[in-house]
């Protein structure tokens, strides 16, 4: 039962303090301001703000509106080596009770953990005050709610973390003390400490010359920066560094790009950036405190002012409908105006420009959208021209883009149809399969009916089978791409079958229904009983009664007009007795003559059953087959000689109707 449920005053207190808390805005206590997590040291919370909790989904408990992040801290980490993981979160005062749970959001926005139950690892939500985390010893569901003196497990068993997700770790201090707590993580498998030495990446002015930015290999602390940008030192002396701030720090514990502010514009040239201790006697610090070494230097070059010409374009696709424009330095999105008046594109076919675009204020991509797909192959140019809005386009330095012009080259359309020619043989048909080879194809994939393959281009294939055939190809000319399937009948497909009665008893016919394939010339009937037959559906055949069963074969040969054959062979089973009766005596001594119990001639029962008794009512022999016979034995042992009584029952095939028989057998030794 929930701790709320069970105590009713502390579910007033708990939701009056709901109702006067504050929402949660403190770093750290949002899924999308988690702490970075350093899985090596000890996470100390001193102290931990009351605000108002959001209600989470717990899987397999009851009251899930109870069920909030109340006082919450979230903690994020990435899985760098597969295994379980083991943590342990020690409060300060041990008579506090904490809950927490845990969820993979790899390519998730954090805040799904209020929606999806699908991201949700594991958790604890004991009312049991003390220590909580995971461990090996933990319990393998997640504990619900309950009150302290249940004493309900407060340790899960440690979750298997998988190699490069995401996690995030949020822990709910329930009671309203604001006195901290230790997280520690040890004791499993996984690995969750970033192995990358942190190193700058890279280094560039602004426009103005006052700017320089810094680029960084991982997630650095946003507290390891020192404001006054004494981390870092400038090779030149025309100009010194009053100040950094580093990216979102306002709204997170870590950067990975840093502003550096100068008090003149850096003059043009080759420049080196040198990191060093700052006033606050380290570099720069990733989440495990390691330091950017002391003296890296990475180089960046500062270029007088002057535009940014057109650079290239990614390489045109099949048939493109847009262009992309590449620029070695950041574009203003608004100089570009959204008609494509800017653009104008030429070559062995027209082309109109329909627009023009790029993502966000700045962009190194600029794209270009056409009104059709170019189709037709050949050296086409895209010009830059001042467009509808006065001007080309302009670099974030508010620099003209001057006028001018790229070539680039589209590949045709290529098409996959083909044509085939049959040679026609009984015994094997060969498939002539060709392709035109048009608009630079140089690429053919075909596909015969799924069990051979061949990259020729007219490929030459034998088929014994002569059933319809699937035929694919797929053609490329490096660029373009086209698939064609075909599927081929043969007219001299031939196959001969029938079906015939597959039983007769004395006075009876055999019917016979031709079912053969193929375009049929001409039939051949040979009944086995001297009797043959051209035509297509002979009438029924009579057969002579001998003294024993036999078999007799019955053959249907068909021609086509390729001058080919085919025979099938059919089986009908002419018996002397359908009379269906079972013996008054037998005699199992092995010589070979009334042997055995059973009913005779059955052939036409079905759901038959045939049981032996004793005089005693003890059943002997059972089947349900009546060619699996009596043979005088019971548990290994000859049964005694005398009188057994039988049962047969069945349901006849020609009249369908049920039939009951007793009788009594006399077993003679």
């Amino acid at each position: 039962m929930q701790r709320g449920i069970l105590l009713i005053a502390a579910v007033v207190i708990f939701c009056m303090q709901l109702a006067y808390a504050q929402p949660c805005t403190s770093l750290g206590q949002n899924p999308s301001t988690a702490f970075p997590v350093c899985g090596t040291a000890p996470f100390f919370q001193t102290t931990v703000p009351i605000c108002s909790g959001r209600n989470m989904i717990v899987p397999g408990c009851a009251g899930t509106a109870t069920y909030a992040d109340k006082n919450p801290y979230w903690y994020k980490f990435t899985c760098f080596q597969a295994g379980t993981l083991g943590f342990l979160i020690t409060p300060t005062n041990p008579g506090d009770d904490y809950d927490w749970q845990l969820f993979d959001i790899t390519g998730r926005n954090p805040d799904d953990v209020y929606t999806d139950a699908r991201l949700i690892v594991t958790g604890n939500w004991a009312g049991t005050y003390g220590a909580t985390g995971a461990s090996a010893s933990g319990v393998n569901y997640i504990q619900c709610a309950s009150i302290p003196s249940d004493n309900k497990p407060s340790f899960a068993q440690m979750p298997q973390l998988i190699l490069g997700h995401q996690y995030l770790l949020m822990v709910s201090h329930f009671t309203d003390s604001q006195v901290g707590y230790v997280l520690s993580f040890g004791g499993g498998t996984a690995v969750i400490t970033d192995p990358l030495q942190p190193h700058m990446l890279s280094a560039e002015a602004a426009c103005d010359g006052k700017e320089i930015r810094i680029r960084i290999n991982k997630k650095m602390k946003c507290n390891s920066l020192a404001i006054n940008g004494s981390d870092f030192s400038l090779s030149t002396t025309a100009t010194s560094i009053v100040s950094a701030t580093g990216g979102g720090c306002t709204a997170s514990f870590d950067m990975d790009s840093i502003i550096l502010f100068l008090n003149n514009p850096i003059p043009p040239g080759n420049h080196t950036i040198t990191i060093k201790k700052g006033n606050d006697n380290n570099t720069l610090l990733d989440n495990c405190d390691r330091e950017v070494p002391v003296g890296e230097q990475i180089s960046f070059t500062v270029y007088p002012l002057v535009p940014t010409p057109m650079d290239s374009l990614t390489k045109p696709g099949c048939a493109p409908q847009s262009l992309s424009l590449v620029f070695k330095k950041l574009m203003k999105c608004n100089s570009v105006e959204p008609g494509g008046s800017d653009f104008m594109v030429t070559g062995p076919t027209a082309v109109t420009v329909s627009g023009a675009a790029c993502s966000g204020n700045l962009s190194k991509i600029i794209t270009v959208q056409l009104a059709g797909p170019i189709q037709f192959g050949g050296i086409y140019t895209l010009f830059l021209k001042r467009g509808t809005d006065g001007n080309t386009i302009l670099d974030e330095c508010s620099q003209e883009t001057p006028a001018s012009s790229i070539n680039f080259t589209i590949k045709d359309t290529v098409n996959a149809d083909f044509s085939y020619n049959i040679i026609f043989s009984c015994d094997k048909n060969s498939v002539q399969y060709s392709h035109d080879g048009r608009n630079g194809t140089n690429i053919w994939k075909w596909s015969f009916d799924g069990t051979r393959t061949s990259n020729i281009q007219n490929p030459l294939i034998t088929y014994t089978n002569f059933q319809p055939k699937n035929t694919q190809l797929i053609v490329s000319n490096g660029v373009c791409s086209d698939t064609s399937t075909i599927s081929i009948v043969f007219d001299n497909l031939l196959e001969a079958d029938f079906e015939v009665t597959n039983l007769i008893c004395p006075q009876e016919q055999a019917s016979f229904k031709e079912l053969s394939r193929g375009n049929v010339l001409d039939y051949l009937w040979k009944f086995g009983n001297g009797n043959t037959s051209i035509l297509k559906d002979p009438p029924p055949e009579s057969y002579p009664v001998s003294t024993t069963t036999r078999n007799v074969a019955v053959q249907l040969i068909i021609h086509n007009s390729y001058g080919c054959y085919d025979t099938a062979t059919r089986y009908i089973k002419v018996v002397n007795n359908c009379y269906i009766a079972v013996p008054s005596a037998f005699t199992p001594n092995g010589d070979g003559l009334n042997d055995y119990l059973y009913p005779l001639n059955a052939y036409k029962a079905k759901d038959l059953t045939f049981s032996v008794y004793n005089r005693f009512g003890q059943r002997l022999f059972y089947t349900n087959d009546w060619l699996n016979k009596w043979d005088g034995t019971f548990k290994g042992q000859g049964a005694d000689p005398g009188t057994y009584v039988w049962i047969l029952t069945y349901t006849h095939t020609d009249t369908n109707r049920r039939i009951e028989q007793k009788g009594t057998t006399i077993l003679i030794r």
